[in-house]
């Protein structure tokens, strides 16, 4: 009876031990890249990255995306070469280990950026990973569409006499944080950047918000009648597609 149990608990502890021999320690590089921009990394607070087992939604790796937007002259003025990897060294990534057993099909996701939770938007792809395969270089880019915007001013709820006129001021940046500026890379000069003021009866009206002397600084003024207002800032790319939007509300009185 003894030996039995003996031989029992032997073939439970090598199967046990078999199986942990058999789960390989995977990596995967992930990135998430701005449209028509840089990467996105820690200058903007990184892109929130999950690895999930795409059949049952369990979380296998979690992390965010550290380092910097890479290299400006590589990735928006040179050609791109196939093969060539867009990222550097200290580019910004996320490294999953993954300990899986057999081949899997995972779904990944951004968010991006992260910090930003008007601007951050989900991008998402889905793919299989084999055991011992490491995937490195640039490995997984997911392209971010838009561009972060952050009203300044007016200030949320603020009340403004209607005597006085609004001043509209919009921070606009890429959604790696690069800078919009007149002539500049990402050139503003070839974007539409409005301000839709809402009334509270539904009627809008529209201001065009122009460059200031800071980088990445729009602004206008208006005078608004009586009322409450929501106050919508939009960045527009016609070329390529890309939008932004920020939203605040208003008081306008007679005081």
């Amino acid at each position: 009876m003894g030996n039995s149990v003996l031989k029992l608990v032997t073939l439970i502890i090598c199967f046990f031990f078999f199986q942990n021999i058999k789960a390989q320690e995977t990596h995967l590089m992930i990135r998430a890249k701005a449209k028509d921009a840089k990467f996105i990394g820690s200058s903007i607070g990184g892109a929130r990255i999950l690895v999930k087992n795409s059949l049952t939604g369990e979380i296998l790796a979690e992390g965010t995306t550290r380092g910097s937007t890479g290299n400006t002259d590589k990735i928006m003025k040179q050609d791109w070469k196939r093969g060539k990897n867009l990222s550097e060294e200290n580019t910004a990534g996320f490294e999953a280990v993954l300990n899986i057993e057999n081949p899997l099909f995972v779904t990944i996701e951004a968010y991006a950026p992260f910090n930003k939770k008007q601007a951050r938007v989900m991008s998402s792809t889905q793919m299989w990973v084999i055991p011992g395969k490491d995937i490195s270089g640039d490995g997984v880019v997911l392209e971010i569409p838009g561009f972060t915007v952050d009203i300044i001013s007016p200030q949320t709820h603020e009340r403004i006499s209607e005597d006085t006129e609004v001043e509209i001021m919009a921070n606009i940046v890429m959604m790696c944080g690069c800078p919009v500026t007149e002539n500049g890379i990402w050139d503003s000069t070839q974007y539409e950047i409005k301000a839709l003021l809402t009334s509270e009866d539904g009627k809008t009206s529209e201001v065009k918000l122009n460059a200031t002397d800071k980088a990445s600084t729009f602004s206008a003024k208006t005078k608004l009648s009586k009322g409450l207002y929501e106050v919508l800032v939009y960045a527009f790319d016609p070329v390529s597609g890309n939008i932004g939007v920020d939203k605040t509300n208003i008081i306008v009185s007679q005081d």
